[in-house]
């Protein structure tokens, strides 16, 4: 139970000490060994560099999909969640399995079926080249959208680790440490160096994960019953922290519907069965890995294997933010009173806790948790990306017809240009995030919807009906990315009280990213169907 061990005095200076610089030599020698060994044989195709020659395990896939799922906003933004709330989070695992499914029987099969390297060639068979090289550039554009927020999450508490503060220039410096560092990692050895390293990094920030877990859990004198009760009753206005499942509906809002609510029944089985489907099913950066499994049987094996696997892992994160909640909100369980530097929001409280601790290395396991996660999904990012570019872009339309090491080569520099994107744009979220109004978990899942809701809706379209063409694909994507930017929090505020024939009542209306990915999905694939589409069958 808790408490059995007198938890450690708290530091006054909040620096790394050397057993902090170990944990992370250790860890940085741990990453250069793995990536030098599984890097050892230089891709000599577009194929092995891009697709693994289509021969990785599933069980190594499924780990690797779930390394580029969470990343550092996993091991940073939940927590967080559960700290300020509660377990819901943890619901939206209900879509994630119901999507899984649906992609196995559906999107996965038909891209085995087609041979394609890219879910957007599937598109070209469909409606045309100029729908693949459209929705290629959609990806490029949401994945960079996506990929840099995740990048500013996971500078957060490097930066304060490292400069003892969370100013723009630190996080900035960061971020560009962090991007030098995955394009310098990623060039070689291609996705089967990067799904190997991954299986290494997910046993890093897990490993992570549970030892913060055990190390608050011996913080915490109080017994259990008496954690149990204050976390009872912990929550937003006296709710129950402990709550993971929500139905989601209120009489005194619109239809009866809580729409401002992210992570209920409702949105589990509605937009996060949507989210899920766009990440596997539509985003390069996680569907390039199922397919490179043997066939479609063992793709669609690891995309429900990585959800199921995604679910305790999210459990444990959220028991992270529930035991971090007493620590630094609790005197009255913890003997005593908290310290200054606990009592601030929550942005960076676990390094902060970890850093004043006087635990040994327990800061630097924090840190390599952190880039654990983080480079993991820059590394992917970066490698799907530069693969999708050159396989529907740079080898069809911009330099057709050249030998294997030419395309290789160009991956390479594709590689290096997309980490200057992404560095730039992780630096513009600094502000973006700020201003949003929302945490760091829920800020990087509506970042998603720019590119997924015209992406989903145009591979329903695709997928389940006989109708659409490349005009319609190119007026999808514009409408769902203009959609989900009209219904951002600061943009919906100004426009409903700009616009005179708004009722105050639905000015006041806050949706949640799910729900504003449901709607611009939802009116970006009736403007998809619209004309009657080729003669023939879906694909």
């Amino acid at each position: 139970m808790p408490g059995a061990d007198a938890p450690p005095p708290f530091q006054t200076v909040m620096t790394l000490h050397a057993a902090d610089w170990a944990v992370l030599a250790t860890y940085g020698l741990l990453l250069l060994g793995a990536g030098w060994w599984f890097s050892r044989r230089s891709a000599k195709d577009a194929k092995g560099y891009f697709l693994a020659n289509q021969a990785m395990p599933v069980w190594a896939v499924a780990v690797s999909t779930l390394a580029t799922a969470q990343s550092a906003a996993t091991f940073v933004g939940v927590p967080e969640d559960a700290f300020g709330g509660n377990l819901t989070y943890i619901s939206a695992s209900i879509g994630g399995i119901l999507a899984a499914v649906i992609l196995a029987f559906t999107f996965i099969p038909a891209y085995y079926r087609l041979g394609v390297s890219t879910p957007y060639q599937l598109l070209e068979t469909r409606f045309g080249p100029g729908a693949k090289i459209v929705t290629t550039s959609a990806y490029m554009i949401g994945r960079v959208f996506a990929s840099g927020a995740r990048i500013y999450v996971g500078a957060i508490p490097v930066a304060l680790a490292c400069f003892g503060d969370l100013s723009s220039t630190t996080l900035a410096i960061t971020i560009a440490g962090f991007m030098v560092f995955a394009v310098l990692f990623t060039l070689r050895g291609g996705l089967e160096s990067v799904i190997w390293t991954d299986v290494v990094q997910v046993g890093v920030y897990m490993g992570a994960a549970l030892v913060s877990v055990a190390l608050l859990w011996r913080a915490i004198p109080a017994d259990t019953l008496a954690v149990l009760d204050a976390l009872r009753s912990g929550g937003p206005e006296g709710t129950s922290k402990l709550t993971v499942l929500r139905l989601g509906l209120d009489s005194s809002a619109p239809l009866g519907i809580d729409f401002a609510a992210p992570f209920t029944l409702i949105t589990a089985c509605t937009g996060w069965v949507l989210l899920n489907l766009a990440a596997f099913g539509t985003d390069q950066d996680l569907t390039q890995r199922m397919l490179t499994c043997r066939n479609a049987r063992e793709g669609a094996r690891s995309v429900i294997a990585s959800t199921l696997v995604g679910i305790p892992a999210v459990v444990i994160f959220s028991t992270i933010g529930l035991l971090l909640w007493v620590v630094c909100r609790r005197p009255d369980l913890m003997g005593g009173p908290i310290p200054q530097h606990l009592t601030g929001d929550a942005k960076g409280l676990l390094l902060r806790y970890a850093l004043s601790s006087g635990t040994w290395g327990f800061a630097g396991l924090i840190i390599a948790g952190v880039l654990a996660a983080g480079p993991a999904g820059i590394n992917a990012s970066l490698n799907s990306m530069a693969g999708a570019f050159i396989s529907d872009i740079y080898r069809p339309v911009l330099a057709p017809g050249k030998d294997e090491r030419h395309y290789v080569s160009a991956g390479r520099w594709a590689v290096a240009a997309w980490g200057v994107v992404l560095g730039v744009f992780a630096v513009l979220c600094i502000w973006w995030q700020k201003h949003s109004g929302e945490n760091i978990i829920n800020f990087v899942l509506g970042v998603m919807g720019f590119a997924y809701a015209g992406l989903l809706a145009t591979f329903l379209t695709a997928l389940f009906t006989r109708r659409g063409s490349t005009a319609s694909v190119i007026s999808a994507m514009i409408v769902g990315f203009l959609v989900v930017l009209a219904l951002q929090p600061n943009i919906w505020a100004w426009w409903t009280a700009q616009t005179q024939w708004t009722t105050a009542h639905l000015a006041a209306v806050k949706l949640a990213s799910p729900w504003r990915l449901v709607i611009a999905t939802m009116i970006a694939f009736c403007i998809c169907v619209i004309p009657a589409g080729k003669a023939g069958s879906p694909a």
